[in-house]
This record gives C-alpha cells, structure tokens and sequence, in this order.
C-alpha cells in the first residue's frame, strides 16, 4: 500500500505475536508494547534531517552527525497511545509530548474528543501521532485534523496493527501522512475491532477488562 510501512524485522513479529496471545499478563502486555514501540520508532525516525557538527573525540578531531533543527513531537492519542510514549521518549529525550483525549462511541463507532494540548510551535517541528491500533482510522484521522489546525504541517503516523479499513480512510483524508505499522491484520469486525487483532489495547495494558 502507497505510504504505508510495515516493519517485518523477526524480533517485531516475534514479539507482535507474544502481545496478540490472550493469555499475556497485564504486566508482559505493557513490557511487550514498549519493547514494539522502540522498534517502531527506529523506523518511524529512519529519515530525519541530519547535519554534522565538529567535535573532538579522545583520540582525534572530526565532524560528527547529530540531528539537524528542531527536536520531534510525540502526539499520544488517549489512553492507549501512553503505552508507546515511554519508549519512544528513551529514544528521543528531547521530544515534546502532544496529547489527543478521544474516545469512540460504541454505538456509531465515531471519536468524541475530551482533551487536546500541544506544544505551541508544532509548526516547526516533525510530529508523530501514536496510537496501537489503526481500526476504522475514525479517531486518528480526527486526532491528524486537530494537529493540522493547531499548524502541524510534518506528520507521521505510528501504530502497532493496522486494518485495511483504517488504511484506506488515512488515505482518504490524510493522504500526506506515511504510516509505520507492525502488521496490517485481515479485516474489522461488526464492533470495530481489527480481525485477528489484539484485542483492546488499552484494556490489556492499564487492566481495565
């Protein structure tokens, strides 16, 4: 699929499956989820903008990569999308965190926002929305929106499992944001689950069902 990248590396997929199993605990589902989430980072900052700075090692003078302007924006989309956060601010210490308080009414399966807060010069930065599961894609894309109004103009989004649905509502309304996931799974259910999926991810990670 156009802009979309699935990061296929056998520990992802080892692990993917280990986080799908019914049977993880709440405490192996959170370790699981973050050991995913730095992997996923790895590929979702493959790119970004480099420039060199001369620096003198112990042993000798050199001009040395390191990352070039303004640091990135995490965009954790509640309450799941915290349980990816923890890494990705190991990886990048500098980051801002974003946060997008949605939830989806279960009977029209939409998003109903309940929080927004976001650092003022998201304009300028790269921004990466985080949320496990990209099912219908209803609340990521309201989440992008928000972030679009607010001046975000460089946006990824990151996400655990993908279904075909959410991909192609992404592509309809978000069609700039390239997608990093770890699977794109068979289809969603009449609940708007995604099919094999994980289940809840907020459920099996904070213990809440």
């Amino acid at each position: 699929m156009d802009n979309v990248t699935v990061v296929d590396h056998p520990l992802v997929q080892h692990k993917l499956t280990l986080l799908r199993d019914k049977n993880r605990s709440t405490a192996g589902f959170r370790r699981l989820i973050k050991e995913v989430a730095l992997f996923l980072g790895y590929e979702v900052t493959r790119d970004l903008p480099m420039t060199r700075e001369h620096i003198e090692t112990p042993v000798a003078e050199m001009e040395a990569p390191k990352l070039m302007g303004k640091k990135l924006v995490f965009a954790s989309i509640l309450r799941a999308g915290e349980g990816m956060i923890e890494a990705l601010i190991e990886l990048v210490p500098s980051a801002r965190i974003a946060h997008v308080g949605l939830y989806r009414d279960p009977d029209t399966l939409q998003p109903v926002q309940y929080y927004f807060k976001a650092p003022d010069d998201i304009a300028d930065r790269l921004v990466i929305v985080v949320d496990p599961m990209l099912a219908t894609g209803n609340s990521v894309s309201h989440a992008i929106q928000l972030l679009k109004d607010e001046g975000a103009n460089n946006l990824r989004l990151l996400c655990l499992l993908a279904a075909p649905e959410g991909i192609a509502a992404m592509q309809e309304r978000h069609p700039d944001v390239p997608i990093v996931t770890a699977a794109i799974d068979s289809h969603l259910n009449d609940h708007g689950y995604i099919v094999p999926g994980l289940g809840d991810a907020g459920d099996r990670m904070f213990g809440t069902k």
